[in-house]
């Protein structure tokens, strides 16, 4: 008969040794961190309760806040769509890529699968990769998340709007498809499972991947017109529909946040909450705010580019900071890279590592280009500084009517006639030219535009750039 203290040894011997070793497990430290990138479509800057929002609650976001580092100055380069989204993906800016506004059903193009993609740079190091949600870099099979490094895809290739329902265009869009992987497998009457599926989805990727490293890009529809919402969260808001839809994705994000928890993920997952532009300011009811923040999407002005974001992994990002520097979404693929040690794509990308800034430290400013349309450079951000070229821009009619049924008011568009400078620090709301104080200012923006200029090109100047590239195109 063994001695007790030789029985209780051995029996702890038997249990080590029945334990995973730490480079297997997902959890142990030096397995490289779980990536969770949630991106909105359309949430303005005043849309969490953290950043200021009224008429709803938006608790889950604001404890993703308080467990880590909340932006206030955080940007887009581009205020639309699938260019939004090809800047955050390769890290570069889209007018450098050749992807401008949004992408519908008609388009031939899309992302050049040329392009390293943040999934398949993640991909190389030997992650599981995973998009729930709208794509909108090209519908065509070429362009499809599953060739650009996606192993999974379950959603929308373009917009929800772009459906038959449209309010003012409701004979030039067809029938709305679902995608899983590469086929169609459903056509969208009604969205409102919409949010509901996307986290179903999401939490049974992270069920399925637990044992190894995984990226999962979660891009959420809404709150894009038309809003839709699941009788779980219909009426729950003060604001009405719009309030509904982001308590609805609050909860989605509380449901993923459980999952990991659960599953004892929380300590080795880091995730990136923000959104692909401003509020559709048009829609009125059905939009978002900007905390009195300039315009709004489709636009350059603050309210157009400027957007929450919110980066949380316990342990590695200091809980309750919050981040006054200038950054962007184009810094998301060099911070992650570096992070988990891959090297950057041998095509040039425009973002840097903001690892340091995340954690709560200052950075060299660095600029921060805002292109539109057709590759117009539009806006410079540097520091607290801004200088806004002239060109044509959208505003919402003074005194117009706004509606809250989902139908949208008509835009009136303007001239900025002279170049204008900001100090966003003092006046985030873009009232006052303030040039003439600062002639130093000004003109060390301007050599920083015709940096950009020079590179990738400027259709308001008619500059030509020889860094651009070529989107992807099926004849």
């Amino acid at each position: 008969m063994k001695k007790p203290h030789l029985l209780l040894l051995a029996i702890l011997l038997g249990s080590f040794a029945c334990q995973p070793k730490a480079t297997e497990d997902n959890t142990s430290e030096n397995s490289k961190p779980n990536i969770v990138l949630i991106f909105m479509d359309d949430m303005g800057y005043g849309d969490l309760g953290s950043y200021g929002a009224t008429g709803w609650q938006t608790p889950n976001l604001d404890q993703l806040a308080a467990d880590g580092t909340r932006f206030t100055q955080f940007y887009v380069p581009h205020a639309v769509c699938s260019a939004s989204r090809a800047a955050l993906l390769t890290g570069t800016y889209a007018n450098r890529l050749e992807i401008f506004g949004a992408l519908d059903h008609s388009a031939k193009h899309g992302l050049n699968p040329e392009e390293t993609t943040l999934a398949e740079m993640l991909k190389a190091q030997g992650y599981s990769t995973g998009i729930v949600g709208k794509w909108h870099l090209g519908h065509q099979p070429e362009f499809l998340p599953i060739k650009q490094g996606f192993d999974s895809y379950f959603g929308l290739a373009y917009s929800n709007d772009m459906w038959p329902h449209h309010p003012e265009t409701k004979d030039y869009y067809p029938p709305l498809p679902l995608y899983e992987g590469d086929s169609v497998i459903q056509i969208l009457d009604d969205q409102s499972q919409l949010t509901t599926w996307y986290t179903e989805k999401a939490v049974d990727f992270i069920d399925k991947n637990q044992k190894q490293p995984f990226f999962l890009y979660l891009a959420h529809s809404m709150p894009h017109v038309p809003l839709f919402v699941s009788d779980k969260f219909k009426g729950k808001s003060e604001q009405g529909m719009y309030g509904d839809v982001m308590m609805e994705i609050d909860w989605s994000v509380g449901q993923v946040r459980a999952k990991l928890k659960e599953l004892g993920l929380e300590e080795n997952t880091l995730i990136i909450f923000t959104s692909d532009n401003g509020p559709w300011l048009s829609y009125g009811g059905h939009a978002g705010t900007t905390s009195g923040l300039r315009a709004g999407k489709g636009t350059s002005l603050e309210g157009g580019i400027r957007v929450p974001a919110i980066f949380a992994w316990p342990g590695k990002i200091p809980a309750g900071k919050v981040q006054n520097q200038a950054a962007m979404t184009i810094d998301v693929f060099p911070t992650i890279a570096q992070l988990i040690g891959s090297p950057l794509p041998s095509l040039k990308i425009d973002g840097r590592d903001i690892w340091p800034m995340i954690e709560g430290e200052k950075m060299e400013d660095r600029p921060y280009y805002a292109y539109y349309n057709q590759n117009e450079l539009q806006a410079v951000i540097y520091g607290k500084w801004k200088v806004v070229y002239p060109h044509r821009y959208r505003i919402i009619p003074e005194g117009s009517e706004l509606r809250n049924d989902g139908f949208p008011v008509k835009y009136e568009y303007l001239d900025f006639e002279k170049t204008e400078l900001y100090d966003l620090e003092n006046d985030p709301a873009e009232t006052t030219d303030v040039k003439e104080r600062f002639p130093e200012v000004l003109a060390q923006l301007d050599s920083l535009a015709n940096i950009a200029r020079a590179d990738m090109g400027d259709k308001l100047t008619e500059s030509e750039g020889p860094g651009l590239r070529k989107h992807g195109r099926v004849d």
